[in-house]
């Protein structure tokens, strides 16, 4: 019984501390989440506080100003390439070396290049001698063609005379031949009376003659007297006369006619020697005609002589063409820096062949800005003018100053090689980035660091400037 007394006095005491040992915990728990409510508002009002210390501020900041990280430096790369192909016979820089604008930079083999300027200026030499040629050959032709022209004037007008004179010879002849046919018409028609009169008178002398025989008989027969016999003898001796005469006449007449027949072959003889004149006229005057066109043709070959000169001097004008072509080429063998800067991407060496157009190495100015890409809704505020604060990756404990120097006219993806169709298929609307120039203004920040084009920066556009009254600094050290 004790022991059981015991036990169960011993089970009420843990029991009552354990209870007690509860209450403690639940008392701790409660005062520390109590503390915990406490330490949380105070964390609040703390935040609440913080926040409206520093987010008022980046507010009002953000509203006045326009930052992107889509922005780097950007500069002139001037890629140095040959206008000649050739050996390379000297290179004159390295990597990042400064140059002057007129340094030399690369010399090519000029060998070649001079035996062709030789050859240029020995056809230029040539062409000019024969430009002289053709010129004197131009005046040799005037002068040769003007003598010939007037020469074959002279002989066809000679030779029209001739033709004249002998067409008046030809009609005299022709006169002389229808004066001799004339002739010898009247010839053979006097001939013709003549023997007519022969025949009469021989008519008259035979009745006559008849008469005196029977009057001689009847003068026998004393029949008549002696008196009419003589009567009929005068009359016998008178037609017998006659007879004589007519005959006579007869021979004249023919005599005559055979005259006039000679005549009048010595006249058509003429008329064709005068025709065969005229003819040989006409043909020395068709010569002297066909001449003179031939000589008329003298423009037309001063022409073509000057045409000939005028190709020549073309010749000319082509090799000394030619010559400048070759001199140029001799020049373009020495390769000379066309502005200040530094050597970047040096890919020649002494003894290399190089194309014409082929990169050789390339020359970075001191003259860099900053292209910055920014959205579309970014632009509503911004103009030229406006203060610009730049940091650099490359420095970021450095702030430079710089201001907008202007805006792109279109989007960077509008002047992408491949821009977007937006009129065909879905169309997504995507917020577009346009370039906008800043400008560095001169500061001594600005010659302690290394703006190289391709650097990455983060420009922050002061909005709220009025970009109209913002003074533009033109005469800023590495800016264009």
């Amino acid at each position: 019984m004790k022991v059981q007394e015991i036990d169960s006095h011993e089970h009420a005491e843990k029991e009552a501390k354990s209870k007690e040992a509860e209450r403690t915990v639940a008392s701790t728990t409660r005062t520390r989440k109590q503390r915990r409510r406490v330490l949380l508002r105070f964390a609040m009002v703390f935040l609440v506080i913080a926040a409206l210390l520093f987010g008022i501020p980046y507010y009002l900041h953000s509203r006045s100003h326009e930052s992107t990280d889509d922005a780097f430096i950007d500069g002139h790369i001037i890629a140095i390439s040959p206008r000649v192909s050739g050996h390379v016979a000297q290179v004159y820089v390295t990597d990042n070396q400064w140059v002057r604008k007129g340094d030399r930079l690369v010399d090519l083999d000029p060998a070649d290049f001079q035996v062709r300027l030789a050859a240029a200026e020995a056809a230029l030499t040539a062409a000019k001698a024969s430009q002289r040629t053709g010129s004197v050959g131009v005046d040799l032709t005037t002068i040769t063609t003007s003598a010939d022209l007037d020469g074959a004037r002279a002989n066809v007008a000679a030779a029209k005379a001739a033709v004249e004179a002998a067409k008046a010879q030809a009609g005299a002849a022709r006169s002389l031949h229808d004066q001799a046919k004339a002739q010898v018409a009247i010839a053979a028609a006097a001939l013709d009376q003549a023997r007519a009169e022969v025949g009469s008178a021989a008519a008259e002398h035979r009745r006559d003659a008849e008469d005196l025989k029977r009057y001689r008989k009847m003068e026998t027969a004393r029949i008549i007297s002696g008196r009419d016999v003589d009567h009929a003898v005068a009359a016998e001796q008178a037609t017998a006369a006659n007879l004589t005469a007519a005959e006579k006449a007869v021979e004249t007449h023919r005599s005559m006619l055979v005259q006039a027949r000679a005549a009048l072959k010595t006249a058509a003889d003429n008329l064709r020697r005068a025709k065969a004149q005229v003819a040989a006229s006409q043909a020395q005057f068709q010569q002297a005609a066909s001449r003179l066109a031939a000589a008329q043709s003298a423009p037309k070959q001063v022409e073509q002589s000057r045409s000939r000169a005028a190709v020549l001097l073309a010749e000319v004008d082509k090799a000394k063409a030619g010559a400048a072509q070759a001199r140029l080429n001799l020049s373009y063998t020495h390769i000379t820096a066309p502005a200040d800067g530094y050597v970047t991407k040096r890919a020649v060496e002494p003894g290399q062949f190089v194309q014409m157009g082929q990169s050789l190495l390339a020359i970075v100015p001191k003259s860099v800005w900053v292209t910055a890409n920014f959205k579309e809704t970014q632009l509503t505020h911004m103009k030229p003018g406006q203060p610009v604060e730049i940091r650099v990756d490359a420095y970021p404990d450095v702030i430079l100053r710089g201001h907008v120097d202007s805006i792109q006219r279109g989007t960077g993806s509008r002047f992408s090689l491949l821009p977007p169709e937006n009129a065909t298929g879905n169309y997504i609307k995507v917020v577009q980035r346009v370039p906008v120039k800043i400008i560095f203004d001169a500061t001594e920040e600005l010659d302690r660091v290394l703006l190289a084009p391709g650097l990455s920066v983060v420009p922050e556009v002061d909005i709220s400037a009025e970009g109209s009254r913002v003074e533009k600094k033109k005469g800023v050290a590495r800016s264009q």
